[in-house]
């Protein structure tokens, strides 16, 4: 997968795109990572990327024809999806990322400032907002959205089984939340690792663990579920 970055601080992605399973990836050519700095696309002897909003208003404002340049440069990789990083978007989820990671290719718009001219949307395919909160810009988005999208292509992690048991896997009975994981010693201050999980048997195992993920997501986050 080629996955492009629209940002103004391209910096920032160094040491989270060249440290564990996102580096890996890279060296095994699972992913590819396309820095693309806006401020090349600026205009003038400044480079200007944003201007002040007609009708008045505090802050500065992307502007529409220096982040369409920036986007005809992305969609230069045939079939590529461009997102826009905004709080209008659809909530990120497991399951966008599961959908984004089935692309040839993904860019991810990192705003900045006030925001982006409108009309910026003509030119988008889609929009993701991170939850119901507001951030500097769309760097830090766009990192853990990578990160996520990734770490579910095929040959990105150590075994592709890993990915299938994480918290907000599918299952039967919807959304789950991973179950407990313990490890030596076996027993802590009184706590003891339950004996299901010392029997060797990996159907007793995986009974045990699958019992708990569900007792877990039901007291935590009765809302993944179906039924």
């Amino acid at each position: 997968m080629q996955i492009s970055i629209i940002t103004l601080f391209p910096e920032m992605f160094d040491g989270v795109l060249n440290n564990s399973i996102l580096k890996r990836a890279k060296e095994k050519g699972v992913a590819i990572y396309n820095m693309i700095n806006l401020r090349n696309f600026g205009l003038g002897l400044h480079k200007t990327v944003d201007d002040k909003p007609y009708g008045g208003g505090a802050g500065m404002v992307l502007k529409v024809d220096v982040m369409h340049e920036a986007i005809k440069e992305a969609r230069k990789i045939p079939n590529t999806k461009v997102i826009l990083l905004d709080p209008r978007g659809i909530p990120f989820s497991q399951s966008v990322a599961e959908k984004l990671a089935k692309e040839e290719s993904i860019t991810l718009i990192c705003g900045h400032y006030e925001g982006y001219d409108e009309r910026i949307r003509n030119y988008i395919d889609m929009e993701i907002s991170m939850g119901d909160f507001v951030l500097t810009g769309g760097e830090i988005p766009a990192m853990a959205i990578i990160d996520s999208v990734v770490r579910l292509l095929p040959g990105a992690l150590g075994k592709d089984e890993s990915s299938q048991s994480e918290s907000f896997a599918s299952s039967p009975s919807g959304r789950i939340l991973e179950h407990p994981h313990y490890t030596r010693p076996q027993e802590y201050d009184g706590h003891m690792v339950p004996e299901e999980l010392l029997s060797g048997n990996p159907k007793i195992v995986g009974n045990k663990r699958a019992q708990q993920a569900q007792i877990i997501t039901k007291e935590k986050r009765p809302d993944l579920l179906t039924d």
